[in-house]
């Protein structure tokens, strides 16, 4: 299981030390929140973070979008150094343009399925993505608690995959902790994101050494 620390959690005042704690404790991803106050109601990082970050680290940049129009901010991800952007299928109606669009730019392409969206609403793109992201709560805001519903779904998704003959990773966010990341690694998924549980902690990286120990 890889382990994509959220910074949506982090101390903002201290992004490029939490960022360092994280990378030096074995985490693959940084999993970076884009907000734009419009498909969810908070604000939070943009493309000018992301530059600022991916001068002090070598973690992938896992660049999760929660915006309309989505398409209006790949150029700028990908000029700041973002490695995956992730694309809610609920923000555009022209999810297969703006994944083929991620794709074109040399980045890895994201679809993201919100915890009241089935599965086959994806299967269209499923072929197309390097990486699908379940949501295991409702997006917008750190600490909620994991909805135990959505591990189906991350069966559903790694049964298609597997049935299909389809390689990408399978990502879940939200509520992760070392009781969670138990459920949702047997059901399939094989990257989770984990916020709060990480950086909240005294120690970060033991944390994260939690999670890696839990998901075997």
């Amino acid at each position: 299981m890889k382990i994509a620390p959220s910074i949506l959690s982090a101390d903002f005042a201290n992004l490029k030390d939490d960022v360092s704690v994280v990378e030096k404790a074995g985490a693959e991803y940084l999993h970076i929140d884009i907000m734009d106050g419009h498909f969810v109601d908070n604000l939070t990082f943009g493309a000018n973070v992301v530059k600022a970050l991916r001068k002090h680290s070598e973690l992938v940049f896992d660049c999760h979008m929660m915006v309309d129009e989505p398409e209006k901010y790949i150029t700028d991800l990908k000029n700041a150094g973002a490695d995956i952007v992730g694309v809610h299928l609920e923000a555009t109606p022209h999810i297969h343009r703006v994944l083929s669009q991620i794709k074109a730019s040399g980045m890895k392409a994201e679809v993201v399925l919100n915890p009241g969206t089935p599965v086959m609403a994806a299967a269209e793109v499923l072929s197309l993505v390097d990486q699908v992201l379940i949501m295991t709560v409702d997006p917008g805001f750190g600490g909620q608690a994991f909805i135990p519903e959505t591990v189906a779904k991350v069966a559903e998704l790694a049964a298609y995959k597997k049935e299909h003959g389809l390689d990408f990773e399978i990502e879940v966010d939200g509520g992760i902790n070392a009781e969670t990341i138990k459920e949702v690694a047997q059901a399939g998924a094989t990257v989770a994101v984990a916020g709060s549980y990480v950086f909240n902690a005294k120690d970060p990286a033991m944390q994260i050494t939690t999670l890696k120990e839990a998901a075997k």
